[in-house]
C-alpha cells in the first residue's frame, strides 16, 4: 500500500468512526473539494477550505441522512491520486426513502495531504430519495 493509499484510507476509517477531526487533518487548508454536478450538496461547489466542507457537505449530510454509511470496496493509487469506489448508504430523514447508491472518489494528494477531492455517484437515486 503507498502512503496516499493510507492516507486515504485513513480518512474513511475516521469518518467511520465519526472522528470528524482526524478527517479534517488529513486535508490541506486549501483543500479544493468537489461534489458531482446535479447533486443535493454540489450547489455551492467548489468548497474550498475544510470548514467550507464541514459547512456544506458534512453538516447537511448529517441534518438530511439517518444511518449513513460510506463503504469503500475498490482502492486504486497511484503516486499522488486514489480512486475509491464504493457505496452510499443511508436512510433520508425527510422522506424514509433508502440510499444505496455507488460512487467513485478520486483524491488528490500533494506533500501528505488532501489537496483535491471529487466525488461521482448515482444523483438521480440521492434525488428520488430526497422527493419520497
Amino acid at each position: 500500500m503507498s502512503k496516499t493509499g493510507e492516507i486515504v484510507r485513513g480518512v474513511y476509517m475516521s469518518f467511520a468512526k465519526a472522528d470528524v477531526a482526524t478527517v479534517l487533518a488529513a486535508f490541506d487548508p486549501q483543500i479544493n473539494w468537489r461534489e458531482v454536478d446535479n447533486f443535493l450538496y454540489a450547489d455551492r461547489n467548489p468548497y474550498i477550505g475544510p470548514q467550507a466542507v464541514v459547512e456544506g457537505v458534512f453538516q447537511r449530510l448529517g441534518a438530511d441522512l439517518e444511518n449513513f454509511a460510506i463503504v469503500p470496496e475498490r482502492f486504486v493509487e497511484g503516486d499522488d491520486a486514489v480512486v475509491v469506489e464504493g457505496r452510499y448508504r443511508a436512510t433520508m430523514k425527510r422522506t424514509g426513502a433508502a440510499i444505496d447508491a455507488q460512487f467513485a472518489h478520486v483524491w488528490g494528494l500533494r506533500d501528505g495531504k488532501i489537496v483535491r477531492f471529487q466525488q461521482y455517484t448515482d444523483t438521480k437515486q440521492w434525488d428520488n430519495a430526497a422527493r419520497g
